[in-house]
Parts: structure tokens; sequence; C-alpha cells
């Protein structure tokens, strides 16, 4: 684990109304401006899209092993995970980066400039879970409940939603959790754990809409065994990839509706 979370609760209303907002500021944000694209050799049509970029975030690695059950390391299963959720993406045609290369070391600082540095983007940490009892299973989701960074984000377009200071509500964030654990939950029939309000670092010191997956318990002796089958990692993948791709298409086809409601 070791997320460094700065605790803060949620409110529920905020994640409904979230789709409907981020459409009408995603409308504004492509009427005013053109985001860069990283280098890619993937075609994608940025004007149109929700997001160009989709930041995936392998936790720990180098030193920092993360949480370990006998020689399984939360640092292999999560770059695993994400290397597989970029190729499923990749295939889709749409551009990835990573925010560690290998078994290599980044802190969370410099986890958060490099994410911060990209445009146009979303956000997708991968964890895996410990804790006390060994009974303890299941999948769960975070985001931070507000944004702590004062780069503006899709948010910082919805004025009456601002609070004092460089604080942003984050309900794109909670909107993208919500789709990547209906997806992770389908797609491997773990106990739904839910989403969840956390101040961690990388979720609450970036720009852009950024969620972090927990995918299973490692002190659980059953999901240790699913965890060490490639075939449940896959379907790890396909899930955060569908989520993804879910996410990216309801709030195209909400702004869809939007722009055609004009006059």
């Amino acid at each position: 684990m070791g997320r460094f979370r700065l605790s803060e609760p949620a409110g529920d209303l905020i994640a409904w109304l979230g789709l409907i907002l981020m459409a009408s500021a995603f409308l504004i944000l492509t009427m005013t401006r053109e985001p860069s694209l990283p280098r890619t050799s993937f075609p994608y049509h940025k004007k149109t899209e929700p997001f160009a970029l989709v930041i995936l975030d392998p936790g720990h690695g180098g030193q920092d092993s993360g949480a370990m059950a006998g020689n399984i390391l939360e640092k292999d299963l999560t770059f695993d995970i994400a290397e597989r959720v970029d190729r499923l993406l990749g295939s889709q045609g749409i551009p990835t980066l990573l925010t560690r290369t290998g078994d290599s070391y980044v802190s969370l600082t410099d986890r958060a400039k490099l994410i911060n540095r990209a445009d146009h983007a979303i956000v997708v940490s991968i964890h895996f879970n410990d804790g006390p009892r060994p009974e303890a299973s299941g999948i769960e989701t975070y985001f931070a409940a507000q944004r702590t960074t004062g780069v503006p984000g899709i948010a910082s377009w919805l004025p009456f939603l601002q609070k004092v200071g460089n604080v942003q509500p984050n309900v794109e964030s909670q909107s993208l959790a919500q789709f990547i654990q209906e997806q992770l939950v389908a797609h491997t029939q773990a106990i739904n754990r839910g989403t969840k309000a956390e101040q961690f670092y990388v979720l609450a010191n970036v720009r852009h809409p950024a969620v972090l997956v927990e995918g299973g318990f490692l002190t659980n002796k059953n999901e240790i065994g699913k965890l060490a089958d490639a075939n449940y990692r896959e379907q790890l993948a396909v899930a955060i990839s569908d989520g993804i791709l879910k996410y990216r298409d309801t709030i195209k086809a909400s702004s869809d509706n939007i722009d055609g409601a004009g006059p």
C-alpha cells in the first residue's frame, strides 16, 4: 500500500451530477483550446475526445516492493496489469503513458510532476491491498474528493462548484472511479468494496481526473491464488480498460446530447 493519504469525505450527490457537468465543461474546453498530444503512433482525434491520453501509474517499484505474499510482490503485479491495460488501450488507438518503466522506483512527488506535465489526460493508479485480517477480500476504487492542485482542470470551468483557495471539487474522478469499479466487479465477480474518497497524494495533487484501483488483497489466500493466474490478471486489465472506454463514451454521448439541444 503506502499511498500517503489526506482523508476527506465526499458526497454521493456530486457523482450523479458529474457526467452532466463534465459534458458541459468538455464542450467549453473543446471550443476554447486544443490540447497538446504527446508523440504517439496512434491516430487519435483529440478535438472530439474527452481525453487525449491515459496515464497508467503502476504502484511501487524498485526498492519499494509494496505488499508481499511469499514471492508475489505488489510492485510486479501492478506493472503487469499496467502493461496489459496499455496493450488493450493501444489496440483501441488510445495513447498511454506509464509513470515507471520496468522495476524502477519513482517517488510520489515525481509521479505527480510527470502527470501534471501531461495535457488533457486521465490517470489510473494500480495497487493491491493488504490488511491485518486474512479474510479481508474484494476490489475497491478510490478517488480524491477534492483536488488540492491549483492547476485548472475541467472543474475549474464550473465556478459555482469552486471552493475557497486552490481546492477543486473532483466530480470527474468520482465518475471515472464508478465506471472502472463496475467493470472490475462484473469481470472478476470479486466482492464489491465500492468507490471511496481518499486524499492519496497521487490523486489529490494532479490536475486530471484520477483514480486508484486496489485489485485484491495479498493477505487473502484465495485472492493470492487468483492473482498468480495470468488469465485472472488479464480480466483485471480488461475491466480497467472497459471502464475507461465506458467513461469516455458516456461523456461523448452526453456532450453530443447537450450540443444537439442548442438553438
